[in-house]
């Protein structure tokens, strides 16, 4: 793997981080509609967050260069604020630190790891994160059985739909010939 950026790479991880910028305000959308249904519990909310992890893993796994979990997740951050996200200026905090934990995951494969298992942990280490911000951030008054039971949702909500499901998004453009100029598409899809 390469690790010089071409004006491509930008351009695509760019463009896909945008594009969950806008799926990110549809999502913050639902999360504050759904709120009511998890009155009586709160922490059973955290199953939704994967979405907001996505760009983490499917970013990288395409573009395959250092810093791309750090631009999906960051630009997506951005562009969900300049959609209006509910929560300001602190999403991208969210973005760099998300991004940031997906991101070591891949340094420690030495970004040549982009299989299954290290799409999954790339997905959980950005969901703990999350978990931890928000948990600080947002629910530092909860029971401690609480938290645990939040943290316990969030990072396999996260493993599942950013590291499962980025992985399988990848997989399914790949077979679009979408990617043909991306490493992804050139390299056999590991397990």
């Amino acid at each position: 793997m390469t690790e010089r950026w071409r004006t491509v790479d930008i351009v695509l991880g760019a463009a896909l981080a945008v594009a969950f910028g806008a799926v990110f305000q549809g999502w913050n959308l639902l999360w504050s509609a759904a709120l009511p249904a998890f009155a009586a519990f709160p922490p059973l909310q955290g199953f939704m967050y994967g979405v907001w992890l996505l760009p983490a893993v499917l970013v990288p796994l395409v573009i395959r260069r250092p810093g791309a979990a750090l631009l999906g997740e960051g630009v997506a951050a951005v562009a969900s604020v300049l959609f209006g996200a509910p929560w300001g200026l602190l999403i991208v905090v969210y973005g760099l630190v998300q991004g940031g934990s997906a991101e070591l995951v891949f340094a420690m494969g030495l970004y040549r790891r982009w299989g299954l298992p290290t799409a999954v942990l790339a997905g959980a280490a950005a969901g703990g994160a999350a978990a931890l911000l928000d948990l600080v951030l947002f629910y530092p008054s909860w029971a401690a059985g609480f938290q645990v039971i939040y943290a316990a949702l969030v990072i396999p909500s996260a493993a599942i739909v950013a590291g499962l499901g980025g992985w399988l998004l990848v997989r399914a453009l790949v077979r679009t010939g979408v990617l043909s100029a991306f490493p992804a598409a050139r390299e056999q899809p590991e397990v």
